[in-house]
């Protein structure tokens, strides 16, 4: 997952098509994807999981190869949870340190269970090698 400070973060352009920013409460199935490279998926609190829902759908029912990155609230404790359904960016908080957030991802370096990257559960990836 590629880790953003707040100032590297730069949101949809008026008129570039490319990248969109979907509302919390818009469906994800319905969403348009031609031409669409990013979509930035907004978490107004930390209790609002209603993003983690659309990452989700935008990765494993429609398929969506693009950026999923995750802006707002976006605590370091939850950036497993959101790669692992399908966020693939994510825009820390002002004053939260990047180094911190990676080492979130060192404390936990694989799951038992599939997910939306990688939908085979770890013993059949082990099964198949």
């Amino acid at each position: 997952m590629k880790i953003l400070a707040s100032q590297d973060h730069q949101p949809p352009a008026a008129g570039d098509a490319r990248t969109v920013a979907l509302a919390n409460d818009a469906d994800a199935l319905a969403l348009s994807l031609d031409g669409v490279e990013r979509v930035d998926l907004h978490f107004p609190n930390f209790t609002d999981g209603r993003a983690f829902s659309q990452a989700f759908l935008l990765r494993r029912r429609r398929g969506f190869q693009g950026d999923i990155r995750a802006t707002g609230d976006v605590l370091i404790d939850q950036l497993v949870q959101m790669q692992r359904t399908g966020f693939s960016s994510a825009v820390l908080r002002d004053g939260v340190d990047p180094a911190d957030a990676q080492r979130q991802f060192d404390m936990f370096p694989g799951f038992y269970q599939g997910d939306a990257v990688h939908p085979q559960p770890l013993f059949a990836d082990k099964a198949a090698a």
